[in-house]
């Protein structure tokens, strides 16, 4: 468990860093919006693109990875969508519904790939963003449409279906797999262009994840923020790491599916809060107590993924 806890220790120091830096006087506020923009647009982008492209699959059991991603999503969202009767019975209005949703089905890629760089190296980098790539496009298409449908921003499908088409995450994960796929690598001066950018990607989304943290709303969570806290901190890497020994992934296959799951939610989705009429400050509260808590839980979610690899592995 210490060895675990040693290796995540690096991610949230840079964190904590971000919500240093957020609150000293000498850096001007208006600086973060344009870093929030960069990064979405470009450096993350570029660096999934750069993953993808030169990723080696043929070690991992890319079939299986993908049924149990995208399984896990499925078994969410209904779930997810079976709580709205008795989330509008407590009094939750349809605005904070979409937050709940969002909350507990969005994953901060950017944690989870620092986390796998850190562990395992390349090939948990490389199946953390072959995950990402699985699961981009279903969970920005289910999370659009769910603001369309119960948010208060009264957008159209055309609006859901340019959302989707020109999302950057989206595109550079297209892109880097199609790259993957071509019969020749890229011309090395433009590799080297775009890994000169995508290395700022990691260290800089940390830095914003920090930067956008309200620690008030950790230090008094209500029910609202909290529900989703352990829907997607204990209950989505509960139902992945399920599913992956149902379908017989072991190994650092299982390992960094969980992961993936146990990492607190993306905070790009506060963007699309306040832009489609979702409850934007319950999205922030939720993701500052997601993250503070993800400080423990994805120790543990990790440590109890790798003694059931560890018992696979002795009784296969």
């Amino acid at each position: 468990m210490i060895p675990i806890f040693e290796s995540i220790l690096p991610i949230f120091l840079i964190v904590l860093l971000g919500i240093v830096l957020r609150r000293v006087p000498f850096i001007d506020q208006s600086v973060w919006p344009g870093l929030e923009t960069l990064g979405y647009y470009l450096f993350f982008p570029f660096l999934l693109f750069l993953t993808l492209a030169k990723a080696d699959y043929s070690g991992i059991e890319l079939g299986t990875v993908a049924i149990v991603s995208l399984l896990a999503v499925a078994v969410m969202t209904v779930f997810l969508l079976a709580l709205h009767p008795l989330a509008r019975a407590l009094g939750m209005t349809n605005a904070s519904y979409t937050t709940l949703f969002q909350t507990s089905s969005r994953w901060n890629a950017f944690v989870a790939l620092a986390i796998a760089e850190k562990m395992t190296g390349v090939s948990g980098l490389a199946l953390v963003a072959l995950v990402m790539a699985l699961l981009v496009i279903p969970l920005n298409f289910i999370n659009v449409a769910m603001l369309v449908w119960y948010g208060t921003g009264g957008r159209s499908a055309l609006t859901l279906v340019k959302r989707i088409a020109g999302n950057p995450l989206i595109l550079g994960c297209v892109a880097g797999i199609v790259v993957n796929a071509l019969p020749f690598g890229m011309y090395p001066p433009f590799e080297q262009a775009v890994d000169l950018i995508a290395r700022a990607s990691l260290g800089l989304g940390l830095l914003m994840v920090g930067a956008g943290l309200k620690l008030n709303d950790a230090l008094r969570p209500r029910p609202a923020v909290l529900v989703p806290v352990a829907l997607k901190l204990i209950a989505f890497p509960a139902i992945m790491v399920a599913l992956a020994v149902v379908f017989g992934l072991g190994g650092e296959s299982l390992i960094i599916l969980a992961l993936c799951a146990a990492v607190p939610t993306a905070m790009n989705g506060y963007l699309l809060a306040r832009q489609m009429g979702g409850d934007a400050p319950l999205y922030a509260a939720v993701t500052t107590v997601q993250t503070v808590a993800s400080f423990l839980t994805i120790p543990a979610v990790m440590w109890a993924s790798g003694l059931i690899a560890a018992a696979q592995a002795a009784g296969g």
